[in-house]
């Protein structure tokens, strides 16, 4: 394994990152014809709640949401890995970024085409979608500006179309190489996307800038954008949301999520790409550290709003907070401090047991915790309302439960789709500076 892969020759680099691109095997065929049908069954139950409407799902009142904003939340969160690790690693010119950074900005994009879907999916009535655009019309009937939708929208596609210009702006250098020598369709396709790049002093500055750029706007954008997220909830008066904490709570809660993504995407891409050489233990090693980092933060930021609601104790928000702590969903409760702080402080904060594997391990308890908390921030305050006579109990039917597990087979999807047009690290990075070292 090379600890230094930078010092290897960029003619081997270049064919060890390139030869992905070049063939499937059966593994990668049967995943991709597994995670096509999950889609498709997620599509079709999609297809059942138009047909007959909400009523399908579990919903009910007071319960008016319920897995669907759940995964909208989840998705949005896991969609800060590429923006703000990849974005903040480029800013500090951090020399280890360079196999993590496209995987990360790959992330992004396509947890937010996903998340993007749930506002309209929990629309019922999807094909008046337009309403939640915010455009001028004569009556002045739509939209809603203090619909928490409208902004979600609004804060959404910015979010989008600035990821996608993220992720493409690296590929351009890449493209080229790939457009000169390849299959005509692959030809065709490569050159039509690095837009003539030829490689002059003047193309990589105005690159270099335009990365630079566009790395800090995606910052801002990447920040407000989950703070939006949180609005949906402290803009309300319902029982533990009403909280000033929970925009920088949803903000450290996503960037935890997106790198427990992020590592289990490098192990993953490390293993079935066979990228020991580039992927290397200092890389988990760091997103380790940062893990760690974010986990600490998690349970401050956690303990801080437990131990407000416990201190004011306001008899609705204590019914909410017995709910999570010691009533119907306190098995779940304590489960997300288990995989969320328990599980990565000792796995990752002993140096001892950190390693690829335990990364690893920490990494998939934290997106089931983060789901786990996305849960619990949304159906115990509903089931427990501020009228006592409006109790629920909520149960996602199977509409929402296929709903979901389409989602995360679509992820899967189009990552394995993107991998295999795309060279997942960025070739042109270890390009040496002088023509003699190419070889």
């Amino acid at each position: 394994m090379a600890e230094h892969p930078e010092l290897l020759p960029y003619g081997i680099i270049r064919e060890d990152l390139f030869r992905p691109l070049s063939r499937a095997g059966s593994k990668w065929w049967f995943t991709v014809t597994v995670c096509f049908l999950l889609v498709l069954a997620g599509l079709a139950a999609w297809g059942v709640q138009l047909r007959d409407g909400l009523g399908v799902t579990g919903l009910n009142r007071p319960v008016f949401w319920g897995l669907y904003i759940v995964d909208f939340v989840f998705w949005i969160g896991i969609s800060h890995a590429g923006t703000l690790i990849s974005a903040i690693l480029r800013l500090t010119d951090a020399a280890w970024r360079k196999p993590v950074t496209r995987a990360a900005e790959a992330i992004t994009l396509f947890a937010l085409m996903i998340g993007g879907l749930f506002p309209i999916i929990h629309l019922g009535r999807a094909w008046f979608f337009y309403w939640l655009i915010p455009y001028p019309n004569a009556r002045l009937m739509w939209p809603n500006f203090r619909s928490p939708l409208v902004w979600d929208l609004v804060a959404i596609l910015t979010y989008v179309t600035g990821s996608a210009i993220y992720l493409y702006l690296p590929l351009i250098p890449d493209m080229a190489q790939l457009g000169a020598h390849n299959k005509p369709w692959r030809r065709k396709l490569y050159t039509t996307l690095s837009l003539g790049w030829t490689g002059s002093d003047r193309e990589w500055h105005a690159l270099e800038m335009a990365m630079k750029l566009n790395a800090v706007i995606i910052l801002a954008i990447a920040i407000s954008v989950h703070t939006v997220v949180a609005w949906d909830f402290s803009m309300s008066i319902a029982p533990t949301w009403h909280s000033t904490m929970f925009g920088p709570y949803f903000v450290v809660g996503a960037i935890f999520s997106g790198i427990g993504a992020l590592i289990i995407v490098m192990a993953t891409l490390r293993r079935t790409l066979h990228l020991e050489n580039y992927l290397i233990k200092r890389h988990f090693d760091n997103m380790s550290k940062l893990m760690l980092t974010m986990s600490l933060l998690w349970f401050y930021f956690t303990m801080s709003e437990h131990i407000t609601i416990w201190y004011g104790n306001e008899p609705k928000e204590m019914g909410v907070f017995g709910q999570r702590t010691r009533g119907d969903y306190a098995f779940w409760f304590w489960t997300m401090v288990v995989v969320n702080f328990v599980i990565p402080v000792t796995l990752l904060g002993i140096k001892k047991l950190r390693s690829i594997t335990t990364a690893v391990i920490a990494s998939f308890g934290v997106l089931i915790g983060m789901w786990l908390e996305r849960y619990l921030i949304v159906v115990p305050t509903l089931v427990t309302p501020r009228l006592a006579s409006a109790t629920s109990v909520y149960s996602p039917s199977w509409v929402e439960l296929m709903i979901t597990v389409a989602t995360f087979a679509a992820m899967i999807l189009l990552y394995l789709l993107f991998a295999r047009l795309f060279p997942i690290i960025a070739v042109w990075e270890y390009k040496p500076h002088s023509p003699e070292e190419e070889d």
